[in-house]
């Protein structure tokens, strides 16, 4: 098994777990503090049925995905390059996201999540707003692991197991902060992991377009009349390393730094390196780099994101 495949969903779910365990702490702190801890059963359903259904979420696209090909006679070994190409657009698009508007937003976590636990125990069924404050929170954080995942379906269950160790790390560190009076640094931890993900989606990009050009080029071979859609197919790359949507070779580090084994292994699954790389994957990779990049950084230049969150659950603990 490749275990490589597990730093990726690693990375993501410990950053988004360690967020989620925040809200949760921040919501079971609120509790106490307003003499509700009778409700926190909700709580720990909230957590307990987000999980599950992202769980159930992605062994059902890890189904589909694996099943795809065989349903779609001639067409099948077309629908299943695509299929992944289309998750890893998805999953770099909920990850951009998150890690930029995420950033932004930081600052007000805590009076965000106070003030809509104060609207749920207003409500007559309180504790059904508490559980959907929760849940909701696992879920998204879920989902986008489990997009990851399914754009990365075939390379086993390693990412499913680093996403397993990534929630039960986020956890503890939740655990430690909130129980136990941990202090951590939570600028500086985000700022950290959202560096690693920044790389890993970058990576994403050059992945995911690897998977549509496999999926071309393979349509381009069931008949001739398909043959006219690689529009790189005959002008830049010799027979031996075509490239159906892709341009000409900047690369070809096969026999130098393959990226099947150690080192090679660990750059393709943190930063997306490919023994062969073309020119389009290469300008996309600079460009996304470089845009959401920029956008990243920018943000952390916001004053003091984090720093009420760090101060204000260390007063909690």
């Amino acid at each position: 098994m490749d275990f490589s495949a597990a730093i990726p969903t690693f990375v993501i779910t410990l950053r988004e777990g360690v967020e989620a365990a925040l809200v949760v702490g921040i919501v079971l702190a609120y509790l106490k503090k307003s003499s509700q801890s009778h409700l926190k059963n909700w709580v720990y359903s909230g957590i307990g049925f987000g999980l599950a259904l992202s769980a159930i979420t992605g062994v059902m696209l890890g189904w589909f995905l694996q099943n795809i090909g065989q349903a779609n006679g001639k067409y099948g070994p077309v629908f299943e390059p695509a299929l992944e190409g289309i998750f890893s657009a998805i999953a770099i698009a909920f990850l951009s996201w998150m890690l930029i508007w995420m950033t932004q937003n930081a600052r007000g976590m805590k009076g965000t999540v106070e003030g809509a636990i104060g609207a749920a125990l207003s409500q007559t069924q309180a504790g059904w707003g508490i559980f959907s404050l929760v849940f909701f929170a696992i879920l998204r954080e879920g989902f986008e692991t489990v997009l990851f995942i399914a754009a990365k379906f075939q390379q086993g269950i390693a990412p499913a197991i680093g996403a397993a160790l990534g929630i039960a790390s986020a956890a503890a560190i939740g655990a430690a902060i909130f129980k136990f009076g941990v202090r951590l640094n939570i600028r500086k931890f985000f700022l950290y992991m959202g560096v690693f993900l920044l790389l890993i989606v970058s990576g994403l990009v050059v992945t995911a377009l690897g998977h549509f050009d496999t999926a071309i080029n393979t349509f381009a071979g069931l008949d001739r009349k398909s043959a006219n859609v690689c529009i790189f197919y005959e002008h830049f790359s010799s027979p031996m390393n075509r490239s159906c949507i892709l341009g000409p070779m900047v690369w070809n580090l096969s026999k130098i730094l393959p990226d099947d084994r150690f080192p090679g292994l660990i750059f393709s699954t943190l930063l997306g390196y490919t023994q062969k790389l073309f020119v389009v994957q290469a300008i996309a990779y600079v460009a996304f780099l470089g845009t959401i990049g920029t956008l990243y950084f920018k943000s952390l230049n916001q004053p003091v994101i984090k720093a009420q969150l760090q101060s204000k659950v260390a007063s909690e603990s």
